[in-house]
């Protein structure tokens, strides 16, 4: 049998014991303990031609489309051995070619600008207010879309019209040759002349929007070519966050049309184009289904068709200027 070490903490016969001592201190044991554990967790738990073919995989689709890497999750869950949090881990680490820089969304948020409380006149949203909103879906169990605009450059004039259904994180847009309400009243016409007065109200039965000038009319935009189409509802001023699922969404137009550039030299084709790859980026939160396959399930198939909504390929799908 070996030697059997006791600790001399307690022991009675210390102080006058010849024999070496050891003591357990607790702060030194854990302190080696959280090392030995830290250095354990170093490194990676992947064979070198596992971790190449990771790299070729995944950083080719991150640095050349922009692709999320929840989307390439849902597409290649069974080609990843490795969970997301790890895969950002190793991105983060250095150990893939793909470097934070690439991820669209790893970004700081700079402090908001403080906006002049302007009054205007604001009769024309009586009735209409977010509070009244938040008392009608209470009492109705409706889709809800979100609406707003997405300018260009200073010196550009067209713009465009995007629409949000909250059910199945679904956008759309429309090119608009201006930033006023008759533009936006032309797109609401055009969709109702295709699918019909009751497809419209099906389709966007309730809509929530900001205060903006291209909407300041609600009932030019609630009144169809025969009947009430919808029902439009307004964020209180300078709070855009109450339809933040919507600006949320804005930042894959932007990946690809960055800030200030001009939508003028755009067709309502390459904005369609835009909007079918956004919508074929699997989400987490839709447990990695992509809104386009709900919108499919949840939508009219002839306004589907209409606005010409199309499925990308996992791997094709592209979030920068080159599906242009």
């Amino acid at each position: 049998m070996g030697k059997v070490r006791v600790v001399c903490n307690s022991c009675e016969r210390r102080n006058g014991c010849r024999f070496d001592k050891f003591y357990y201190r607790s702060g030194a044991a854990q302190e080696n303990y959280e090392h030995a554990l830290k250095n354990a967790r170093k490194g990676i738990m992947l064979t070198r031609k596992e971790l190449d073919e990771l790299n070729c995989l995944v950083s080719s689709l991150i640095r050349d489309k922009n692709q999320s890497i929840a989307h390439i999750f849902a597409a290649h869950s069974e080609d990843i051995p490795i969970s997301a949090r790890t895969l950002y881990n190793y991105i983060d680490q250095g150990y893939l070619t793909a470097r934070n820089i690439d991820l669209q969304r790893k970004v700081r948020y700079g402090a908001r600008r403080k906006k002049q409380n302007l009054k205007k006149d604001s009769s024309w949203r009586k009735g209409r207010t977010y509070d009244d909103f938040l008392a009608h879906i209470a009492d109705n169990d409706s889709r809800i879309v979100e609406m707003d605009t997405v300018k260009g450059g200073k010196n550009s004039n067209k713009c465009l019209l995007t629409m949000f259904f909250r059910d199945s994180k679904c956008m759309l847009g429309f090119l608009l040759n201006d930033c006023s309400q008759e533009e936006v009243l032309k797109v609401f016409d055009k969709i109702e002349e295709a699918i019909g007065t009751q497809k419209f109200k099906d389709t966007f039965p309730i809509i929530l929007t900001d205060n903006g000038s291209e909407f300041i009319n609600p009932i030019l935009l609630e009144k169809g070519l025969k009947e009430a189409r919808t029902k439009v509802f307004y964020c209180d001023p300078n709070c855009s966050y109450q339809k933040g699922r919507l600006e949320k969404n804005h930042e894959f137009i932007r990946y690809i049309t960055p800030r200030g550039e001009s939508f003028d030299n755009r067709t309502q084709e390459e904005i369609t184009t835009i909007i079918n790859h956004i919508n074929s980026v699997a989400r987490k939160s839709l447990n990695y289904q992509t809104p386009y396959k709900l919108a499919s399930i949840l939508l009219d198939e002839e306004f589907i068709s209409f606005i010409g909504l199309q499925e990308i390929h996992p791997d094709d799908v592209t979030l920068n200027k080159s599906i242009l």
